[in-house]
């Protein structure tokens, strides 16, 4: 049977899964509506498809390292019990194997991707896992970092995977002072490595508020610029992290733990699981309430 652009329409509509999928769906089943979307449920496509408008901001941060490659990822789910479910936990470890070989540049290349030892592709393979655990789940961002042998990565997962941090440090292969680093980003959570990677337009707009916030607290003019400095230095402070006091040992700052070390900070990730997403509103009185009335 020709399997036309009409039906391939009304199966998306009737599942949500992709036109691809759909397509296939129907060749499989001879262009029979009823068993292509039966076919698109078992595969977990239309399951997955209709939770595709729910909100996944709770999950997981992973890291996976191979040789001189590593990973940091952000997997986002529905709810935090999932986050414990081992079929979840199998999903990170192979989407952090998938990416530290594949060596994708985004998401959607990622998602388009054949999964080892697997004839999908990494998107099928995430819809096989929603299915079975009954919740939107969707591989949300990633950094990839490469490294020579004389450097050293340091990984961090922090609250089982709330915060993780991946740094890489120069000079030196002790996995241990590069973990220490992160350990430091996951607590403070600076902006940038060092004063150099701050813009001058940021640098600019900063010295003009602490100006205008020094004259509004009647500060003589010629005295305001050396005040300005002054709060640069703090500013700063927050934000970079070289210029920060180490946590483990607040009497030096990062920069010196590190420089003592031989070593220099290259670059760090820093990920928070859902910060920037909006979350849900949970109201246990009020959905108790709803299902009641079921």
């Amino acid at each position: 049977m020709a399997i036309t652009a009409q039906l391939v329409k009304e199966l998306r509509e009737k599942t949500g899964a992709g036109m691809m999928d759909c397509k296939k769906a129907l060749q499989e089943t001879d262009g029979d509506i009823d068993k292509a979307v039966d076919f698109l449920r078992e595969k977990g496509m239309a399951k997955a498809a209709k939770k595709a408008d729910r909100i996944a901001a709770e999950g997981s941060a992973y890291i996976e390292v191979a040789g001189n490659t590593a990973a940091l990822i952000e997997v986002n789910c529905e709810t935090d019990f999932v986050t414990k479910n081992d079929q979840f936990k199998e999903l990170l470890s192979e989407l952090g194997k998938h990416i530290v070989t594949q060596k994708p540049e985004t998401t959607e290349e990622t998602l388009q991707q054949k999964l080892h030892g697997t004839g999908d592709t990494v998107e099928h393979y995430i819809n096989s896992v929603v299915a079975k655990i009954g919740e939107k789940i969707s591989l949300r961002r990633f950094a990839l970092v490469d490294k020579t042998d004389n450097d050293a990565f340091g990984a961090y997962l922090h609250m089982g995977g709330q915060i993780g941090v991946l740094t890489l440090l120069e000079g030196t292969t002790d996995e241990q002072v590069a973990k220490d680093i992160a350990m430091h980003i996951a607590a403070v959570n600076p902006r940038y490595v060092s004063r150099d990677a701050v813009s001058e337009e940021e640098v600019d707009r900063e010295r003009e508020v602490l100006k205008t916030q020094a004259l509004n607290e009647g500060k003589p003019e010629h005295i305001v610029e050396k005040m300005v400095e002054g709060r640069l230095g703090k500013f700063f402070e927050e934000i970079c992290l070289l210029e920060q006091n180490f946590v483990k040992d607040p009497d030096q700052k990062v920069k010196k733990y590190v420089s003592d070390k031989g070593a220099s900070v290259k670059s760090f990730n820093r990920f928070e699981v859902g910060e920037g997403m909006e979350k849900r509103e949970e109201n246990f009185a009020e959905e108790v309430k709803s299902q009641m009335k079921k």
